[in-house]
């Protein structure tokens, strides 16, 4: 199978399941004219974010790496009256870019966007007391993938779900002598979640319009 035949049942799924959104769309175009990265999670994958929150019955939600706000809005709408999603986002560009978008979708009052290295603002959600959270969505610079696990679990509760995108990368997971720090972050998360007595997780390996890669998804369940 190819690419392209991947792209196409992806537009099937979308045409099929996911309905055209103004704001969704307003959004992904926002952040192709200031130039973003086209590395936002693909509309089929955004709504199984959203349908997660739901099954979960989230409340709060922290988000690491939030780009133009297109995985931060699909979450957002699932969240109940007095809900509330944090996301970290490093580029203040990026950052204004999807504040922007995130008033536009009607979800502004339950986003926070903080901007700073997110392995800096991390330790002071923390001192801030913030959390713990029901749902941690992790989607930044895969190098530092270990390092926000391990605050994942430091803001966490019995219970919260651990979200990690992009962890297979077209099957370089697999390269034990790579130098791509991308990967070696990677291959750290794997290391740090099979020596993790209080996650239960799995990872799933996806094809799509996004190409092949995968995500992990855990439980925290200290008991």
């Amino acid at each position: 199978m190819s690419l392209e035949q991947w792209t196409d049942v992806d537009r099937y799924i979308c045409e099929k399941l996911v309905a055209s959104d103004d704001a969704l769309d307003g959004a992904q175009h926002a952040a192709a004219e200031a130039g973003l990265p086209a590395i936002s999670v693909s509309a089929a994958q955004g709504k199984l974010l959203q349908i997660l929150v739901q099954l979960h019955g989230a409340k709060t939600i922290l988000e690491i790496g939030t780009l133009g706000g297109y995985s931060t809005i699909w979450m957002a709408r699932a969240l109940p009256a007095g809900g509330r999603l944090i996301s970290l986002e490093i580029d203040p560009k990026h950052a204004q870019v999807a504040t922007a978008s995130l008033a536009k979708a009607g979800v502004g009052d339950k986003v926070e966007v903080r901007v700073g290295a997110a392995i800096e603002s991390l330790p002071v959600l923390a001192a801030e007391g913030v959390g713990p959270f029901d749902l941690i969505f992790i989607d930044a610079d895969k190098a530092s993938n270990a390092d926000y696990f391990a605050w994942a679990l430091k803001l966490s509760r019995k219970g919260t779900m651990i979200i990690v995108d992009n962890v297979v990368r077209n099957g370089a997971v697999l390269d034990a002598e790579t130098d791509s720090a991308d990967i070696v972050g990677t291959r750290r998360l794997f290391d740090a979640l099979a020596a993790e007595a209080r996650v239960n997780a799995t990872a799933i390996q996806t094809v799509g319009s996004k190409g092949y890669d995968g995500f992990v998804i855990g439980v925290v369940d200290p008991g």
